[in-house]
């Protein structure tokens, strides 16, 4: 694989977590803010990169989708927002999560100088990302936000790395206030970024579609979608444009989503 090159799509996991959900033991748990917590898991999974995403399995429970933050080790990080997340939010160090993956489309690499905008808890998939951008030798620049100051987690390995980093806050109570599109707009405005990738939510994701077609940016969306097999088979995950996040996602490309419309 080139090394200014990421792949964007691999039809079926490999390796180790490539069939049924298998166990693995919880090495670490980091507090991010009042209901986000990471959980670094006590395996790698090398093949994996930014973007792609695993199923997670607790048993009598069932199984969720989650975004990786990290693959040497596991990492994800969740926000106890349901039944799930709720329950793997009990679990403590020692304690066993069931994983398969990875699944779907992740980030590739376009241009020098990346804009990379996380939306709430789209913070911590970033940060993989910015970090693998940054040891090609790329010049990332991040927006992170929040609806406040308490909402916001995970700025410092962006200052280990020397990225810079604009925060907003809806409520002002920490960085910019307001949303993340008026920094998104300021940065393209003034051609400090020469492509775009976000994750976060919905409404989040249609304004930057809508910034990186008016600046005729490149631009990769990471959207999320419940997902019931994660292969392409149920039909769940099907977006508004009648892409199959599971395997044609979760990221899109911009110009691909609007040659489909």
């Amino acid at each position: 694989m080139p090394t200014n090159s990421l792949p964007r799509l691999i039809p079926r996991p490999e390796g180790a977590f490539a069939a049924a959900p298998r166990p693995v033991r919880i090495a670490r748990i980091v507090q991010e803010n009042y209901r986000i917590r990471s959980y670094l898991l006590a395996e790698t999974m090398p093949h994996a990169y930014p973007g792609q995403f695993v199923m997670a399995w607790l048993p009598g429970i069932g199984e969720k989708p989650f975004s990786m933050a990290g693959n040497a080790p596991i990492k994800l990080t969740l926000a106890a927002v349901g039944k799930f997340s709720e329950a793997v939010h009990t679990l403590d160090e020692g304690e066993t999560l069931w994983i398969r993956g990875p699944f779907g489309r992740g980030f590739s690499i376009e241009g020098e100088r990346p804009l990379l905008v996380g939306g709430g808890y789209g913070a911590a998939p970033i940060a993989w990302l910015a970090e693998t951008l940054w040891r090609r030798g790329k010049q990332p620049v991040v927006v992170l936000g929040g609806r406040t100051a308490d909402d916001i987690f995970g700025t410092e390995p962006f200052d280990r790395m020397g990225i810079p980093v604009v925060v907003t806050t809806e409520d002002g109570s920490q960085g910019e206030a307001g949303r993340v599109t008026a920094p998104v707009e300021r940065l393209l405005a003034t051609e400090v970024a020469d492509s775009l990738c976000a994750v976060g939510p919905h409404g989040m994701l249609k304004a930057l579609e809508a910034a990186a077609l008016a600046h005729r940016i490149p631009a990769q969306l990471s959207w999320e979608a419940f997902m019931g097999c994660a292969i392409g088979l149920c039909g769940m995950c099907e977006h508004e444009d009648g892409s199959l996040l599971c395997v044609e996602g979760p990221v899109l490309d911009v110009a691909t989503r609007n040659e489909m419309r």
